[in-house]
């Protein structure tokens, strides 16, 4: 898929990137009166919000710093950046930039797509076209949305562009988390009925966001709000529905081998089945952006920097002896150096490689994987235990990635596991053994209820309430007044 950027002349919010910007008078820009005039503008639009995906301080590398130091399976090395030791350690301040860069780069995002959606709708152009890059813009904003109110709870809701520093939204309050997940959801189930099929996206667009992609992401959103105080009383019904939906239309399947999923020489359906929504990185050239992942978990003896590894307890205790597959492509205490000599090191996270990967440069051609079928098949079963503990088909979707993993002889039941929170104690296990380090622990946990007790017993680590939210950014708190601080901080 080509690669365009388009600045933010005035993004909004997401301040501290902007202010400076706030004092110069631009020559010339592009604006929603010169720019959005024909469908090649809006499809180089979706492109350029797609792209604001890729950088090192959002979905190229933050995503797992969010979401996998403060977990079980990820370490940064003590000679790592204080702000990624902080967050390992439940240690985490308003000042920390790694949050920062969260905060922004997801408001980054929705000003785009915010953009996006007031403009495209008056391009005269084909009307199919139209909505599924309305759809696009729909599903980007919307998971940027359920990230923010999943990592800081309330946040400001901004749906429209911001023209300027009149405009009321200019420095927003916040919004309560509750409006925030609806919008979120509103903005999902717009790119189910609006986003191409999987097998519609043609192969010059391949990485755009599928319908499929939105009934995943649905099925996430409802599961997680279902675990909130503010919980709809059907998130769990609306989860499974969407999980068996996905499920029952055929279109995406596990992968026969598990390393195939992350075999970059196959990336795109139909080759690719299990990848739902992945954000997207290219070849090893300079004109496509490469993936700074394998270089940041690939030991010093192996030609990468080595800047995080695996927590013991994934190499020494997690798998299960006969979890043999998952466990060697996952997790390795050995490495390949340069010249080819074999050496032992410290555990580290071995499944993003990437055989045309020049050692020690950044371009890997991985793609980060945000939505894939085993994690659909493992929501379904988590919404069915929830619904229901005692319905013994439960154990389908589980089982049916455990499969996969080589595993049956290792089939859950009730016999085995009787009830609800001895089905929520496996699945913990089994759902860091499947997506170890994919950027989901840290949500996994809070939502399974599990967050205290595994902090405590693989990181010695305790947890106090109010670390279940991260920090407002405090520097987006010095330039907007209106934005309060969570509790704690």
């Amino acid at each position: 898929m080509k690669k365009i950027y388009i600045l933010c002349i005035l993004a909004g919010f997401g301040l501290s990137s902007c202010k400076k910007l706030l004092d110069e008078k631009p020559a010339g820009v592009l604006t929603d009166k010169n720019y959005y005039l024909s469908a090649a503008d809006a499809q180089a639009a979706i492109i350029g919000a797609l792209s604001q995906l890729q950088p090192q301080g959002y979905y190229q590398r933050t995503a797992y710093i969010m979401g996998e130091l403060s977990g079980d399976c990820l370490v940064p090395l003590l000679t790592q950046n204080q702000e990624r030791i902080d967050m390992y350690k439940i240690a985490y301040a308003p000042a920390n930039i790694e949050i920062n860069n969260w905060w922004v780069n997801s408001y980054k995002l929705i000003s785009r797509t915010n953009d996006i959606l007031a403009n495209v709708p008056n391009i005269n152009m084909d009307a199919v076209a139209k909505n599924n890059i309305l759809g696009n813009a729909s599903f980007l904003r919307g998971m940027a949305y359920f990230d923010l109110a999943k990592s800081f709870g309330d946040v400001p809701l901004i749906t429209h562009p911001i023209v300027g520093a009149n405009d009321p939204d200019f420095s927003p309050s916040r919004t309560a988390a509750d409006k925030v997940y609806a919008q979120a959801i509103a903005d999902l189930l717009f790119a189910e009925a609006n986003c191409l099929s999987e097998d519609k996206i043609s192969s010059a667009n391949k990485g755009m966001v599928s319908s499929g992609a939105a009934t995943a992401m649905l099925a996430r959103v409802y599961l997680q709000r279902g675990s909130t105080t503010f919980a709809d009383p059907n998130d769990n019904q609306n989860a499974l529905a969407a999980c068996n939906k996905l499920i029952s239309s055929g279109t995406y399947k596990l992968m026969s081998k598990y390393a195939d999923v992350f075999n970059w020489d196959m990336k795109y359906f139909p080759q690719q089945t299990e990848h739902i929504f992945a954000v997207q990185f290219g070849t090893n050239n300079t004109t496509t952006t490469q993936n700074i992942t394998v270089r940041m978990f690939t030991p010093l003896a192996g030609g990468g920097s080595g800047s995080f590894v695996a927590n013991p307890y994934v190499f020494n205790t997690l798998y299960t002896a006969e979890d043999h597959i998952r466990k060697s492509w996952n997790v390795a205490n050995k490495v390949t150096d340069p010249k080819g000599v074999v050496s032992t090191v410290a555990p580290w996270i071995s499944k993003y490689r990437d055989p045309q990967w020049v050692l020690g440069s950044n371009n890997s051609r991985m793609n980060w994987i945000v939505l894939r079928f085993a994690d659909v098949l493992l929501m379904q079963s988590e919404a069915m235990n929830n619904i229901n503990p005692a319905d013994p088909n439960k154990f389908n979707g589980l089982n049916a990635v455990r499969d996969r993993a080589g595993l049956t002889a290792s089939h859950l039941s009730l016999a085995n596991t009787p009830s609800a929170s001895a089905f929520i104690d496996t699945l913990v296990k089994d759902r860091a053994r499947e997506l170890c380090v994919e950027g989901h622990r840290r949500w996994d946990l809070i939502r399974l209820g599990r967050f205290k007790q595994v902090e405590k017993a693989i990181n010695d680590i305790t947890v106090q309430d109010h670390q279940f939210l991260l920090p407002v950014p405090q520097p987006e708190r010095d330039v907007n007044p209106n934005l309060s601080q969570n509790t704690g901080y």
